[in-house]
């Protein structure tokens, strides 16, 4: 089975793009454990897939994720993450090869149920999102996170303002995604590894 990520770097594409692409190379020096996300929902098609063929490149086999565009995914040989307005893993599922993994976005209990055959959830908003200062949707906080976890037929990341410090804060988390907290760091290897270090995934 392929080995999931503890720490999923979801791009920013209003940063400039070999900031960002440099910043991904980084992060992922971190370890064996860190994935990248492609998400970009304002691209067209044809830039998107140039994206996550850049993307393949950086990431030279570890883990990527493509947002919502199976056609996309499979053209890159990349994994797939489903927003909750998307199809469901089980009609995703028989089109991707053996070894894909399906990551799930979940904010509440019904989405949370819905996220049956996926291997990984991604719940939000644990805490207020650094790259969305305009989000003005309530959150989470840790007991909430862990509520809806415990719902999840698969191991859950917290995103959502993640910071190593609030890592520690969030118990039952498989492990972390983030936006900014590691894309505008100063080091980006040392912010995902500081992340690694300070989440520790549940037993069992």
């Amino acid at each position: 089975m392929t080995a999931l990520p503890r720490l999923v770097v979801i791009t920013d594409w209003r940063l400039p793009r070999a900031r960002l692409l440099t910043a991904l190379e980084q992060a992922l020096e971190a370890g064996p454990e860190v994935a990248v996300q492609h998400r970009h929902p304002e691209a067209s098609g044809r830039v998107f897939l140039e994206e996550a063929r850049l993307l393949a490149e950086v990431c030279r086999g570890r883990a990527l994720f493509v947002n919502g565009r199976l056609d996309v995914a499979l053209l890159v040989g990349a994994h797939l993450h489903l927003p909750a307005s998307g199809p469901s893993p089980r009609d995703v599922r028989p089109f991707l090869p053996e070894g894909r993994l399906v990551s799930v976005a979940v904010h509440d209990a019904r989405e949370a149920e819905a996220a049956v055959g996926a291997d990984l959830a991604l719940v939000s908003p644990v805490f207020a999102p650094g790259s969305k200062p305009g989000d003005t949707r309530d959150t989470l906080g840790p007991r909430g996170f862990r509520a809806l976890s415990e719902r999840l037929p698969c191991p859950a990341l917290a995103l959502g303002g993640m910071t190593a410090e609030r890592a520690r804060e969030v118990p039952g988390a498989w492990g972390v995604a983030v936006i900014s907290a590691v894309l505008e760091a100063e080091d980006p290897r040392a912010a995902a590894r500081a992340l690694l270090d300070t989440c520790v995934p549940p037993r069992g």
